[in-house]
């Protein structure tokens, strides 16, 4: 039902922009389907990876690495894992959401998003390149320590 509702919203704000000023509206809707464009091979790959790998851990795998009897050890894996995957956040929220329908920890799916979401082990050197080394290696460790704090508030609001 919710999507029905952001289909309608979305028909309406395009019928209302149209209406306003068509050449602005078209302007608009070429910019954002050469976006698109842009961005779907990039979205079909990580589709792909993904798939085969939810293909390759079932439910078990997941629960017996991330699931909610996992305490400490599932929780530090997902930061492990958030922390060095470096993928969008619109493939991220629908992973965690399958990750969870799979068996998954809220504090472990919730600490492997948030680690996802800001902390940058991959892209460290690029941002040390320009924010400096102290500066980039303190950001990084100020967002795993507010990663930890943000999942224990998440399983805490999911627990009441």
């Amino acid at each position: 039902m919710d999507t029905v509702i952001m289909y309608a919203a979305v028909a309406a704000l395009f019928v209302l922009s149209w209406a306003r000023d068509r050449e602005k509206t078209l302007q608009a809707l070429r910019k954002g389907l050469k976006s698109l464009e842009a961005l779907l091979p990039q979205l079909i790959a990580v589709l792909v990876i993904i798939s085969v790998g939810l293909a390759l851990f079932d439910a078990e795998a997941i629960t017996s690495y991330l699931g909610p009897s996992t305490g400490l050890a599932g929780v530090l894996a997902a930061a492990v894992l958030g922390s060095v995957t470096l993928i969008p956040g619109f493939v991220a929220f629908p992973l965690a959401g399958q990750l969870l329908s799979n068996g998954a920890g809220v504090l472990q799916i919730a600490t492997f998003v948030s680690t996802l979401m800001m902390v940058g082990v991959v892209t460290l050197p690029v941002e040390m390149s320009y924010f400096g080394r102290r500066t980039a290696i303190t950001r990084n460790l100020a967002a795993l320590a507010f990663s930890f704090a943000a999942a224990l508030f998440v399983s805490w609001v999911h627990a009441w």
